[in-house]
């Protein structure tokens, strides 16, 4: 069959959007994901989003990663899901959408259409929670003096202090861990605000990560990087810059813009 991919980017990440009105592939979606991420020879993306469309404003959203594995969330992807359907549809600024993700239901809310077609959307990505120390995380050799911190956003994250996070090498680093988001960070350069690096779960090094993000400005607070005076943490990526808000309970809001990039016909 004839499909129509709509890829979006959030921050650097960017992700094939494939709206399930057009009909079930024949192939799986493993399979697909694979062949269509691929950035020689198909339209190339960090990951597949598979868009339901249930309501005016109640949407579902499955991810495949780049190598077929399944996600169970994502803050940048669901930011390109929720554009893919409000430029379906006819709803305005100030939209709120109810997506359903294997990691439970998340609300996003259109809170401005820039005239160059930018949406700028914001997600309730639920609460940060405490995970224990993952399989083979005594591999990676960190100081025990150095920072760490294992939580959940839906997905795993790990996220790591260090002095320069442009002198890490992250990819070797990722790779002895592939089960984990690995988040590196340092602090500023504001008072606000921290750099970040990730190795994501089923992709490797991405130019940003929505959730990570969440985790990081959690992070951030938790260890004095920015203090709590600020509501918001900055976080610096090298796809551009997430806004962060974290409750003192822990509910993370992430903030940033999402741009639709190009459409492509495929043959599943």
């Amino acid at each position: 069959m004839q499909c129509t991919l709509r890829k979006f980017d959030g921050l650097g990440n960017d992700f094939l959007v494939f709206d399930t009105a057009q009909g079930t592939p024949s192939r799986a979606w493993e399979g697909l994901a694979v062949d269509w991420c691929d950035r020689v020879n198909g339209p190339g993306a960090d990951g597949l989003l598979l868009l339901t469309i249930n309501g005016p404003t109640e949407l579902s959203m499955r991810l495949f990663n780049a190598d077929g594995s399944i996600a169970e969330m994502s803050g940048n992807g669901i930011r390109c899901l929720v554009m893919a359907a409000h430029r379906a549809g006819t709803n305005g600024p100030g939209t709120t959408y109810t997506v359903s993700t294997d990691a439970g239901m998340r609300e996003a809310t259109v809170i401005a259409d820039d005239p160059d077609g930018t949406l700028h959307i914001s997600v309730d990505m639920g609460h940060v929670t405490d995970l224990p120390v993952p399989d083979k995380w005594e591999s990676l050799g960190c100081n025990p003096d150095r920072p760490v911190r294992h939580v959940s956003l839906g997905n795993p994250h790990s996220v790591v202090g260090v002095e320069d996070v442009s002198t890490v090498d992250l990819k070797a680093l990722g790779e002895k861990v592939p089960h984990v988001n690995l988040e590196i960070i340092e602090p500023g350069p504001e008072t606000n605000a921290v750099t970040m690096r990730v190795h994501e779960r089923g992709a490797g090094i991405t130019r940003a990560c929505g959730t990570g993000a969440c985790a990081v400005a959690d992070a951030a607070y938790a260890w004095g990087l920015v203090p709590r005076s600020h509501d918001e943490v900055i976080v610096h990526m090298d796809g551009g810059d997430a806004r962060v808000r974290v409750s003192v309970d822990r509910r993370a809001t992430l903030i940033g813009p999402t741009n639709h990039v190009s459409d492509h016909t495929v043959t599943a």
